[in-house]
């Protein structure tokens, strides 16, 4: 099966021995965002008033960023761009220059219940398990899954004392592995799966959402899965049809094969780090960490969610979940319940800036219409 833009499966050796996703910036590369960030904290703009102009990168940067991009929707489907200088940033001026350098990757996406268009990703005291536990916020270990995006991006401003370490599979290789030991399960992954929104929704919309794990478009490949919220799906809501033993072998035999050492490949990522990870080819997720006890020494990330104008088309029955499936859309994003004015106006001056298609959104199911069919 072909896939989009030379994306193709790899396995963990594969990414061991071929370092072309990883770019190391040079110091004129470097130079432009500490430039660029000077200007920024002058205009005293917030982050959904700045365009691009009041981030001036040079041309040299803006390349730079444009090739971590092109590099997600290529052979690896992932890029590790290193060496931005958070050591003399504060973290206020990483936020500034993170969002800054987000407006020429994408627009960005509301990421939780509250609407945040950028997360930290550090341990808050949050639980990942429990009924609307998300994984951002605690220090525990993740299931394999995607983010809700064309492109999730992880700045790293520290490390923790140990562990945290990054694990990414190739879904395509994930579908071939299906294909080769339980090639009757691919069907089975096509059907369509419901899941919960652990609470990210639009007050409008229901809490949980249909969407198929593999689409079934030959040439556009894309993969969505996280176990906890179809497990969380069967658990909190009646009306949700159960899990059929097919589906339930399924995600078992996900489970045997995303962690293997011939599927999973283990990244440490380092202080200026930024990972990018295309979410329709890439799986990821991380072992658990021990943090510091200083304050100012914890583990911490910053995490934009991107839609970005090279993006591929997605299956008709992936609508309902991110809102629009045609390439180089506005899309994804969970809406929480206080998306602004301000946000929706950046949204669509951003959009048009980058020649992106753009609609104003609308759930595809409400509690509304859902109710009506059920009376």
């Amino acid at each position: 099966m072909s896939t989009p833009f030379q994306v193709r499966p790899w396995l963990a050796e594969d990414v061991r021995n071929d370092t072309s996703w990883i770019i190391r910036m040079a110091a004129e590369e470097v130079a432009g965002f500490d430039a660029a960030l000077a200007h920024a904290e002058g205009t005293g703009k917030g982050l959904l008033e700045m365009n691009q102009e009041d981030f001036p990168l040079p041309d040299a940067s803006r390349a730079v960023l444009k090739r971590a991009i092109d590099t997600t929707q290529e052979r690896w489907g992932m890029c590790l761009l290193k060496g931005f200088p958070v050591q003399r940033w504060t973290e206020a001026q990483t936020r500034l220059a993170y969002w800054g350098m987000g407006l020429y990757m994408g627009v960005g996406r509301t990421q939780n219940r509250a609407s945040e268009i950028i997360n930290d990703v550090r341990d808050a005291g949050g639980n990942y398990k429990i009924k609307g536990g998300r994984g951002y916020n605690t220090n525990a270990g993740l299931d394999f899954h995607q983010d809700s995006c064309d492109v999730v991006a992880l700045l790293c401003r520290r490390t923790a004392k140990s562990g945290g370490t990054s694990k990414v599979i190739s879904s395509i290789a994930l579908r071939d592995e299906v294909q080769r030991l339980r090639p009757d399960l691919i069907p089975v992954l096509q059907q369509p799966w419901f899941h919960s929104y652990q609470g990210t929704q639009d007050p409008a919309q229901l809490p949980f959402y249909s969407c198929p794990i593999f689409g079934d478009d030959p040439i556009h490949f894309c993969a969505r899965t996280n176990r906890k919220n179809s497990d969380a799906a069967q658990r909190d809501f009646e009306e949700v049809p159960r899990l059929t033993q097919g589906q339930i072998e399924a995600l078992d035999l996900f489970d045997e094969l995303m962690p293997s050492d011939r599927l999973c490949y283990s990244m440490e990522l380092e202080r200026g780090d930024l990972q990018l990870l295309n979410n329709y080819v890439t799986l990821h997720s991380r072992t658990n960490f021990e943090d510091f006890d200083e304050p100012d020494k914890k583990r911490h990330l910053l995490r934009l969610w991107l839609s970005i104008p090279s993006s591929q088309p997605l299956p008709p029955q992936w609508e309902e979940y991110y809102g629009d499936v045609r390439p180089g859309a506005v899309r994804g994003g969970v809406r929480g319940s206080a998306i602004s004015p301000e946000f929706l106006a950046y949204e669509e001056r951003h959009a048009r800036a980058l020649g992106m298609a753009w609609r104003p959104w609308r759930p595809m199911v409400t509690r509304e219409t859902a109710a009506a069919n059920a009376g």
